[in-house]
């Protein structure tokens, strides 16, 4: 079998509002290869579905499919609850519709909320956890940037708010977590323990949550991640590359 290969979306496939200048030229080079690869994105604003309209809508090679951290958070709850309450914008809460239940939910699932983060918000989430409902991450990064915003806190910030005020640990869904590698992975027909190759541009993300579960990373440097990396960060990608042209060059090497 083919080594797998997982593409992050942002900063990889879609730099800003834009696709990549090559990302039509990749995307038809794995097909052409017919290498198993998904799209995954750490975006709870978004589903897979919206990123394969995006890849349509830009003409670009649509035959990967796509999910994000949304999407793989409802296929956890799917396999492990009946009853949760779920804080995020309202048309990725809709995706959990049968399951929600804010008077006695089993768990709580939370996601991106934009400017709604209050202190009632808050508090709301941190009672239901107080008195027993798990914790579900869609994500936890500790800091955005909105489009045409600045600087802001991410969901990561405040779920670790909710962590120390109730004494439990979130599960996370999202990216470094091993639990949406595997997701992709399984979707693809892949083994826990498998060879696999991650592509992104977030070195902690990205390149450690892939290595920790035995894959092996390309940091892309069109994203989040400066060239060259500062001489403190301590984690290595196992390839680099400047874009995806040199990212077919790399993975043609690992044919």
């Amino acid at each position: 079998m083919k080594t797998p290969i997982l593409i992050d979306f942002d900063g990889v496939i879609k730099l800003g509002a834009k696709p990549a200048t090559d990302a039509a030229e990749f995307l038809q080079f794995l097909l052409d290869h017919s290498i198993p690869s998904y799209i995954i994105s750490n975006s709870t604003l978004r589903t897979g579905t919206e990123i394969v309209s995006y890849l349509n809508e830009n003409i670009l090679p649509a035959g990967i499919p796509a999910m994000t951290a949304a999407d793989a958070t409802l296929h956890y709850v799917k396999e492990h609850y009946k009853k949760v309450s779920v804080y995020c914008i309202n048309k990725i809460k809709q995706l959990f519709t049968e399951y929600i239940d804010d008077l006695k939910p089993e768990a709580v699932v939370i996601g991106d909320n934009g400017e709604d983060w209050n202190f009632q918000l808050m508090n709301d989430i941190f009672r239901k956890v107080f008195e027993g409902a798990d914790i579900i991450a869609m994500q936890m990064n500790r800091f955005w940037y909105p489009r045409g915003g600045e600087l802001s806190l991410d969901a990561g910030a405040f779920i670790k708010a909710i962590e120390y005020g109730s004494g439990k640990e979130a599960v996370l869904i999202g990216k470094p977590s091993p639990i949406y590698f595997q997701s992709a992975l399984d979707l693809l027909g892949y083994a826990s323990g498998s060879d696999f190759l991650m592509i992104g541009d977030d070195i902690e993300s990205d390149i450690t949550g892939a290595q920790a579960m035995g894959g092996k990373g390309i940091l892309i440097y069109t994203g989040k991640t400066e060239y060259p990396l500062r001489d403190d960060i301590k984690i290595k990608p196992n390839y680099e590359a400047q874009n995806l042209t040199e990212v077919i060059e790399k993975i043609k090497d690992q044919l």
